[in-house]
């Protein structure tokens, strides 16, 4: 009957270990059925593997500025210091599987004086004892604990991915609106050239009689006001300077002269499946990988209900001198094993276990909300696409037509057909266009970044 207790002992708890197992999830399954393709697919993009989008850019400065923010900016350094604190943090939880030995060298010495009496005693000893101790990890509750913390490393690692392309991102992008700033600029000074000439017209005319005082001052208030409109243009610049430079880990002293005009849009690089973004997106990854770490810590906490074998040793040397400590017989040590079975515990060990549980729930609805908003991310970049696209179509014929429309406007004025308000009005219509233009295509630049952003795609 004793045997036979045992037995039943021994297959309750491989049951018990059994129910403890970690699921095997898959990435996708987690998620539900994902589309064949991506419905705001534009016809003019592939459905090929994702690649770098760098290069697809032509042009030197945002190859150049990336790659020197990749190796200068403190914010990413920060991030890379994390793994490094989560690969320690993995081997710390690893540590307790490990056999734990410490070593206590001691040295007394006693002197029981002129009139001691007999039974104090007089003299020195050494001892150097030791204690073992060492959890055998039976049930694999620390290498749950482990490997629980060697994906949270992995997840931290994927954010450092993230990071990486995050700011790949900013820095171009930062390139491209110092150089829509610069381009303003000079479309803004382009404007009040032409005004200022105005202004020399209206003034000799005006000395001369031919024109009124009216025109000549609302000529020079108009061109007040586009000179305070280029004070604006400058003031963005400097911003998109200091923005830029403290991205690539320099001092913001507004000095950088790189990025002085917008390139062109690039050719539309291959989409990719929507299954393959939950593999190559590093935030999705991360998210994935922290559920599985949660699973790991969720099958832990249901081991602490087993029991805990542990091995224990203890012994020493001790002697008169430091010679005797080499003594075979001055030496002693005892062994022993342990089982702990947990009984009771104010109900901490179920509470953590629910604890748990809760929390692999939440991380699960975590990464489900994660692969919809990356998938959203990408539908949208896909869809602005077209749409920028045919605002900046539309916005170049309404440039063009503001510069003819100009002409004609200061043709009539010199002929006495319009007044003067229609003529300055044809010059406020001709710079709104210009700065809205360049506005379309800087947008158009960005969406595209955020595009290969939210594909995942390399730099």
């Amino acid at each position: 009957m004793p045997r036979r207790n045992g037995y039943y002992l021994l297959l309750t708890l491989l049951c018990l270990s059994a129910c403890t197992a970690v699921p095997d999830r898959d990435a996708v399954g987690e998620v539900g059925p994902l589309p064949t393709a991506w419905k705001a697919l534009p016809a003019n993009v592939a459905q090929g593997q994702v690649g770098a989008w760098l290069a697809s850019f032509n042009d030197d400065d945002v190859k150049s500025l990336v790659m020197m923010a990749l190796e200068g900016n403190n914010d990413l350094k920060a991030t890379a210091t994390r793994v490094e604190q989560a690969r320690a943090q993995a081997r710390i939880a690893g540590a307790p599987a490990r056999p734990q030995l410490d070593l206590a060298p001691g040295f007394e010495h006693a002197d029981g004086g002129r009139d001691a009496k007999n039974s104090i005693s007089t003299g020195s000893s050494w001892s150097v004892p030791f204690n073992l101790s060492w959890e055998l990890d039976v049930w694999g509750r620390i290498s749950d604990t482990q490997q629980a913390a060697v994906l949270e490393a992995d997840a931290v690692a994927a954010d450092l991915q993230g990071a990486v392309l995050s700011l790949a991102a900013r820095t171009a992008q930062s390139c491209f609106e110092l150089a829509e700033a610069r381009q303003r600029v000079t479309v803004v000074q382009a404007s009040i050239d032409e005004r200022s000439a105005l202004v020399e017209l209206l003034q000799g005319r005006f000395n001369l009689g031919l024109a009124q005082g009216l025109d000549l001052s609302l000529a020079l208030t108009d061109l007040s006001d586009a000179k305070a409109e280029l004070k604006e243009a400058g003031n963005r610049v400097q911003q998109a300077q200091r923005r830029l430079e403290v991205l690539l880990g320099h001092y913001p002293g507004g000095n950088i002269e790189r990025c002085a005009r917008l390139p062109d849009l690039p050719a539309a690089l291959p989409a990719g499946l929507p299954s393959e973004l939950l593999a190559r997106r590093p935030d999705v990854t991360a998210a994935f990988t922290r559920l599985r770490s949660q699973d790991h810590r969720l099958s832990s906490a249901r081991k602490a209900l087993l029991p805990r074998v542990t091995l224990a040793a203890s012994g020493g040397s001790l002697g008169n001198t430091l010679s005797d400590l080499t003594e075979p017989r001055s030496a002693a040590w005892n062994l022993a094993l342990g089982l702990t079975q947990p009984l009771y515990a104010g109900d901490r060990l179920q509470a953590d276990i629910d604890l748990q549980a809760a929390q692999s729930q939440e991380t699960l609805h975590r990464y489900r909300e994660t692969v919809l908003n990356a998938s959203r991310e990408v539908e949208q970049s896909l869809a602005a696409e077209n749409w920028l696209i045919g605002r900046e179509q539309a916005l170049a014929a309404t440039a063009k037509q503001t510069e003819t429309s100009r002409a004609l406007a200061i043709y009539a004025y010199r002929n006495g057909s319009v007044d003067i308000l229609t003529l300055l009005d044809s010059y406020r219509s001709t710079l709104i266009a210009r700065t809205a233009l360049l506005d379309a295509r800087l947008q158009l630049l960005n969406n595209r970044l955020d595009l290969y952003l939210a594909l995942g795609g390399g730099v």
